[in-house]
C-alpha cells in the first residue's frame, strides 16, 4: 500500500525558490565577472531615422518608449552631427573616425578595407568583434568579393547592398542565405543569437545595424496598421518657397510634391487630387510608413534591451543607439537627407553605461560621428590612433567639458546623382551656418537663433557682414585644419556600392 508523504510549506517554499536563488547567483556572479573586464559594446544604427522623429528628442510624430530608455537611463545629444550626410560616407567616417576626403569613401563607392578602422583596434584589445544587418561598404559582388567586404570582425553577417525589407539574403561570412520574415526583426534575432555564441572569456564589440528606415520605407503588416488611420501632423517649412536661398533647393528632385513615385507611395493617388491637396495626401502615404518602420525598430530595441536584463548583461554593457544620418520628414517639402540644414545634419545620439553615465542626462555639446570610433575606443581603455580625425568625447559622459572643445564642425557633401543636390561645404557653429555650394558659386548664411527654420539666408545682408567674415575665416581654417584639399572636388571614385 502506498503511503501519502506529506511535506510542510515551508519545506515546498524552499523547494520553489532554491531555483530562483541558483539563478541570481549565477547572475550575480556574471556580474562580478563582467566588473573584472572592460565594458561590452553593442552599437545600434539605424538607417535615415531623423532625431525628430524619436520622443526623447521630443517628436510630435510617434513614441518610441524603448529608444527613449536610452535617454532615461544614459545620456542623450543634442548636437550630434554628420560630416557627410550620405548613408555610405558616414559610415565610412564613424569606422575611420576620419572625414571622407582622407577616408576615400565620398559618395556611394567601395571602402578601402585595408585601412585602419574601428573594429580592428577593438579586435587587437581582445573584444570579440561582430557586424549584422546594413552594412552599404561593398562586398556584395560575387564577382569582387573582396571589394568593400568586412574585415576585423570576428563574425559578419551583412545585407547585400541596400538589402530587401521582406525574407532577405544576408551575406553570413561570404555565404548567401535567404532568411524568411521581416527585416528588423530578422536583424535582431541575428544579433541576439551573436550574444548567445560569444565566447564567454572575452568582452564583445557588436554592431547591429538596421535597414530601416530606409526608402522606399516598408512597414511590416503589425507596424502598418497601427499608422494607417494617423494624421501626422505637417512642419512649419511644409511650403517653403526658397524665396531668399540659393539655387539648389529649387534644382533638388526631393521634393514631396514632385518627387515620391508610386513606388515610395505604394498606390496610385486618389483621382480628382492636385496642387496642394495632392502634396497633403503624399506625405501621408510617406510618413505613414515612415513612422511604421520606425516603430518596428523601437519594438526591436526594446526586445535587445530586455534580453540584456534577463541575461544580467545590462550593467556592464555600453549601449549606443544612432542613425547614420538626419532626414527630412517634409521640412522644406523634402524628404532623404544629403543639405546642411538642420534636419539632415542632425543626428540621433543616445548612450547608456550604467554606472558611469549618469541616469537622464543631456548634452548640448557638439559632437560628430567622426568622434564615435575615438570614443569608443577610450571606453574600451584604448588610446585613439594618431590617424583618427575625430576626438574623444568619454568627458562629456562624465558630465566634463574640456576648455578646448570645438566650437565649429565642417561638413562637406560630393554627390551630383540621385536626388540632384548641388556639392557644397559649410560650417555650422552654436548660433550661425555658413554654406557655399562650390559648384554653383553661391553662399547661405543662417542665424539659427534667429531662424531656428533656417527660412532666412542673411548672406546678403549688411548687419551679418562682420559675421560673413568671422565664419568665412573659420571655414577655410578647419578646411586646412582637416586636411581637405579638395581631393574629390572634380572627380569622384566609381559609384557603384548599390
Amino acid at each position: 500500500m502506498n503511503k501519502l508523504i506529506r511535506f510542510s510549506f515551508p519545506f515546498l517554499l524552499l523547494l520553489a525558490v532554491i531555483p530562483l536563488l541558483a539563478d541570481a547567483q549565477q547572475r550575480s556572479a556574471g556580474r562580478r565577472q563582467n566588473a573584472d573586464r572592460p565594458p561590452n559594446i553593442i552599437f545600434i544604427m539605424s538607417d535615415d531615422h531623423a532625431a525628430h522623429a524619436i520622443s526623447a528628442y521630443g517628436s510630435r510624430l510617434i513614441r518610441t518608449p524603448n529608444i527613449d530608455r536610452l535617454a532615461k537611463e544614459g545620456m542623450r545629444f543634442d548636437n550630434c552631427f554628420v560630416t557627410n550626410s550620405i548613408c555610405t560616407p558616414s559610415r565610412a567616417a564613424i569606422l575611420t573616425g576620419r572625414y571622407s576626403h582622407l577616408n576615400g569613401v565620398p559618395v556611394f563607392n567601395h571602402i578601402d578595407n585595408s585601412q585602419p578602422m574601428l573594429q580592428k583596434y577593438m579586435q587587437a584589445a581582445g573584444y570579440y568583434t561582430g557586424l549584422v544587418g546594413k552594412w552599404h561598404l561593398g562586398g556584395n559582388d560575387p564577382k569582387r568579393p573582396d571589394e568593400g567586404r568586412p574585415t576585423g570582425f570576428d563574425y559578419w553577417n551583412i545585407l547585400p547592398g541596400q538589402g530587401a525589407y521582406f525574407d532577405p539574403v544576408f551575406i553570413d561570412n561570404g555565404t548567401r542565405t535567404k532568411y524568411q520574415g521581416y527585416t528588423t526583426d530578422i536583424i535582431t534575432d541575428l544579433t541576439i543569437e551573436f550574444l548567445k555564441k560569444r565566447p564567454p572569456d572575452k568582452p564583445f564589440f557588436l554592431m547591429s545595424h538596421h535597414k530601416a528606415p530606409h526608402r522606399n520605407w516598408q512597414p511590416d503588416e503589425k507596424h502598418r496598421k497601427q499608422f494607417e488611420n494617423v494624421n501626422v501632423p505637417e512642419p512649419e517649412t511644409f511650403n517653403d518657397d526658397y524665396a531668399t536661398r540659393s539655387d539648389a533647393s529649387r534644382m533638388a528632385t526631393m521634393h514631396i510634391d514632385q518627387d515620391l513615385t508610386e513606388r515610395d507611395l505604394k498606390m496610385k493617388p486618389p483621382e480628382g487630387l492636385s496642387g496642394q491637396a495632392l502634396k497633403k495626401w503624399k506625405y501621408q502615404r510617406y510618413m505613414r510608413d515612415y513612422l511604421a518602420c520606425v516603430a518596428a525598430v523601437d519594438d526591436n530595441v526594446g526586445r535587445l534591451l530586455d534580453w540584456l536584463d534577463r541575461q544580467g548583461l545590462a550593467q556592464n554593457t555600453i549601449v549606443i543607439y544612432t542613425s547614420d544620418q538626419g532626414f527630412f520628414l517634409g521640412e522644406h517639402n523634402f524628404f532623404d537627407k544629403r543639405f546642411m540644414y538642420e534636419e539632415s545634419l542632425r543626428m540621433p545620439f543616445l548612450i547608456r553605461w550604467p554606472g558611469h553615465i549618469k541616469p537622464g542626462t543631456a548634452s548640448d555639446r557638439m559632437i560628430l560621428n567622426v568622434d564615435f570610433a575615438p570614443t569608443i575606443l577610450a571606453a574600451a581603455g584604448q588610446p585613439a590612433p594618431a590617424e583618427m580625425q575625430g576626438r574623444s568625447f568619454l568627458p562629456l559622459l562624465q558630465g566634463k567639458t574640456p576648455k578646448d572643445w570645438r566650437t565649429s564642425m565642417y561638413y562637406r557633401y560630393y554627390h551630383p546623382g540621385d536626388h540632384n543636390v548641388a556639392a557644397h561645404y559649410g560650417i555650422r557653429t552654436d548660433r550661425y551656418k555658413l554654406i557655399y555650394f562650390n559648384k554653383l558659386d553661391q553662399w547661405e548664411l543662417f542665424d539659427l537663433k534667429k531662424d531656428p527654420r533656417e527660412l532666412r539666408n542673411v548672406y546678403a545682408d549688411p548687419a551679418y557682414a562682420r559675421i560673413l567674415n568671422q565664419l568665412r575665416s573659420e571655414l577655410y581654417r578647419l578646411k586646412k585644419e582637416l586636411k581637405d584639399n579638395d581631393q574629390f572636388a572634380d572627380s569622384l571614385p566609381r559609384d557603384d556600392v548599390g
